[in-house]
C-alpha cells in the first residue's frame, strides 16, 4: 500500500488554479521517488519508474464531495489479492455529482495503520471503474486522504475528491503484496480517465 498522502483542497480552487498541472507534476515526481526509497518497493531502479504512466492533468476530475461520517464503525476483514485479509472499518462516505447524477465512494481506515504516529487521520479509498483492464490496472486503483482536511459550510462537510491522484497498488508491478480488493460499494459505473495508468513495463499478476 502506498502512503503518499495529499492535502484535500476545494475543487473549485483546483479547477481554477493556473498551477494545477505544475502541482500535480510535482506530486507525481515525489510519488516516483518514493519507490526508490521504500525498502519493500516493487520498483528498485530509477529506470523502472520511467515505465510509470499517467493520464494528463484533468481539473474536471476534481470534485467537491459531501462527506458523511459512518455512525457505526464496525471492524471487518477486507480481502486482498494475496488471499489474506486486513482489518478495516468504513469510516465515512463521499458523495459527488457527475453528469447530473450523484455517485459515492466509501472511505476506510486501516485499523493497524491508524495506530501508527502520523497516520491517525489517514483515510483510504480503493475503487474500480470502467478503465480497469483497458487503460488502467485491472485490479483497481487507490486514493489516500486525511480526514482533517475538510471544508465546513453550516452542518455540511466537504472534501476534495481528486482522481488525478489515483494510484496503482503494488500488485500492479509484482506479486507478493497484500493489496486490498476494492469493495463492490466502490465500483464506479463509468470511466475515470485520470490518475495513474497501466504500468508500461513487464507486469506480473
Amino acid at each position: 500500500m502506498r502512503f503518499l498522502l495529499f492535502l484535500c483542497f476545494p475543487a473549485a480552487l483546483a479547477a481554477q488554479s493556473a498551477d494545477f498541472a505544475t502541482e500535480l507534476a510535482a506530486h507525481r515526481s515525489t510519488y516516483k521517488k518514493e519507490f526508490l526509497t521504500e525498502e519493500r518497493s516493487p520498483l528498485k531502479a530509477a529506470a523502472d519508474t520511467l515505465n510509470l504512466d499517467f493520464f494528463p492533468a484533468a481539473p474536471e476530475w476534481v470534485f467537491r464531495a459531501r462527506f458523511e461520517v459512518n455512525p457505526t464503525l464496525v471492524p471487518f476483514n477486507m480481502p486482498t489479492y494475496s488471499g489474506h485479509s486486513a482489518q478495516y472499518q468504513h469510516f465515512g462516505t463521499l458523495y459527488f455529482q457527475k453528469d447530473g447524477k450523484e455517485h459515492s465512494l466509501r472511505l476506510y481506515q486501516n485499523l493497524k495503520l491508524i495506530n501508527k504516529p502520523g497516520y491517525e487521520d489517514y483515510l483510504f479509498a480503493p475503487f474500480k471503474d470502467h478503465t480497469n483492464g483497458e487503460t488502467t490496472y485491472g485490479g483497481g486503483r487507490y486514493m489516500d486522504m486525511r480526514m482533517g482536511n475538510v471544508e465546513v459550510e453550516g452542518k455540511i462537510v466537504y472534501m476534495a475528491l481528486d482522481f488525478n491522484r489515483a494510484y496503482n497498488p503494488w500488485c500492479a508491478y509484482s506479486d507478493g503484496y497484500r493489496c486490498p480488493i476494492p469493495p463492490t460499494e466502490n465500483h464506479l459505473e463509468f470511466e475515470v480517465p485520470a490518475g495513474e495508468k497501466m504500468f508500461k513495463g513487464e507486469r506480473k499478476h
